[in-house]
């Protein structure tokens, strides 16, 4: 599981990836302070089922404090990207390969307006954050076009309607390394009503459609509000959640950034996502930093319930990509690992993934060689190779000796 961070210069993206996953990359209000990815680690937020079973849980995998567990999962934090990225603008080119292996893509917008497109500070809000979201996603569109294009497109496609070949399987080899699936493109390619016998006659305009409904299907996007405690920020929000078809995501990455510093050095008790804080340790505050507690508890926390940052990995993860959560275990009695650990292991999966599948590729591939059969741990139930996984699954793999 990768999330890809993306946006224009001074956005926010470094900050967010902080807030995130409490690294230390390097932030500033200036263009292109990230010139290298920045790789993190992060969480999704979920219930536990340990209340559901009324079990005291010992995970491995994850962590789980009073019945939130904790999911590691991967962000990356690509440098701003400007208009013409695709054409290489900006290091553009670099920096949109590098997203190349990410499931789905949080668009950081810097909400207040302050900014121009390429990440230069103008006047306080005299900048529409709709022209944001429109170059990025058309600049991430035009990228598809170009991996899709290559130098062999002609040669590639007459191929393909000469010999009669399957165009799914054709492109599916073609863009290997990209994190796109076979259903990917086959649903994008049925949602294009585009003739598939004959992609050697498709023109430009049908290939940049194919191109942006395929980035939708395999590199989606949510919009994230950032900065939304500033002075324009509010109106621009509404405004821009008018506009937009899909979600958009009051976020302020800074306010996440200071309360979770806080917790992690013992002074305040905060967990990622909640909607309040409690001061542990007032002594050692500055009034600089009680004051700004103060602000993020009236002026974000109140009105918009969290920051935002742990509501747009849950929404990407569990809206947008659809997955869910799977827990394997050794002892189906006792929802326990060989040693004893209770729910040890919390697996974030597709939605609809099959038993065979989630063992080979989440598991171990010679227990999905040697499968015989699984067990529902709630219903003890016995389960075959094909059975869909549904969402807080705890299963038992059985499996033969070898």
């Amino acid at each position: 599981m990768l999330i890809g961070i993306v946006g224009k210069p001074s956005s926010g993206k470094s900050t967010f990836l902080n807030a995130a996953c409490l690294t230390e990359a390097k932030t500033g209000n200036y263009p292109f302070t990230t010139i290298e990815p920045n790789l993190g680690s992060s969480s999704v937020k979920i219930k536990c089922i340990c209340k559901e079973l009324e079990v005291d849980d010992n995970p491995k995998n994850s962590v789980c404090f009073n019945g939130l567990r904790y999911i590691p999962i991967k962000l990356l934090d690509v440098p701003g990207l400007v208009p013409d990225a695709h054409q290489g603008k900006g290091l553009g080119n670099k920096f949109l390969s590098d997203l190349s292996k990410a499931d789905v893509l949080l668009h950081v917008v810097d909400i207040s307006g302050d900014l121009d497109q390429e990440g230069r500070e103008i006047e306080d809000g005299s900048h529409d954050p709709m022209e944001d979201v429109k170059f990025l996603t058309r600049e991430i569109d035009y990228w598809f076009k170009n991996i899709l294009l290559r130098q062999d497109w002609v040669k590639f496609t007459h191929r393909i309607s000469m010999e009669k070949l399957n165009l799914a399987d054709a492109l599916y080899n073609r863009l290997s390394g990209l994190s796109i699936s076979r259903q990917q493109i086959f649903n994008a390619i049925n949602n294009s009503k585009l003739d598939t016998e004959r992609p050697d006659q498709w023109i430009e305009e049908d290939i940049e459609k194919f191109a942006s409904l395929l980035r939708k299907e395999s590199k989606p996007i949510v919009v994230v509000a950032n900065k939304i405690d500033k002075k324009k920020s509010f109106n621009n929000y509404n405004k821009l959640k008018d506009a937009l078809d899909g979600k958009i995501i009051p976020v302020s990455a800074l306010s996440e950034y200071f309360l979770r510093s806080l917790a992690e050095k013992g002074v305040i008790h905060y967990l990622p996502g909640e909607s309040s804080f409690k001061i542990l340790n007032k002594n050692v505050l500055s009034e600089i930093e009680l004051t700004t507690l103060e602000n993020i508890n009236e002026k974000i926390l109140k009105i918009y319930g969290s920051t935002g940052v742990q509501d747009c990995i849950n929404y990407a993860v569990f809206e947008v990509l659809r997955y869910i959560v799977v827990y394997p275990v050794h002892d189906e009695k006792k929802f326990s690992d060989k040693d004893g650990n209770i729910l040890p292991d919390a697996i974030i999966v597709p939605n609809g993934m099959n038993l065979k599948d989630f063992v080979r590729e989440k598991i171990h591939s010679d227990l999905a060689k040697n499968f015989i059969y699984a067990i529902d741990a709630k219903t003890k139930m016995r389960l075959g190779e094909n059975h869909q996984l549904k969402n807080n699954d705890i299963i038992k793999i059985v499996s033969a000796a070898k």
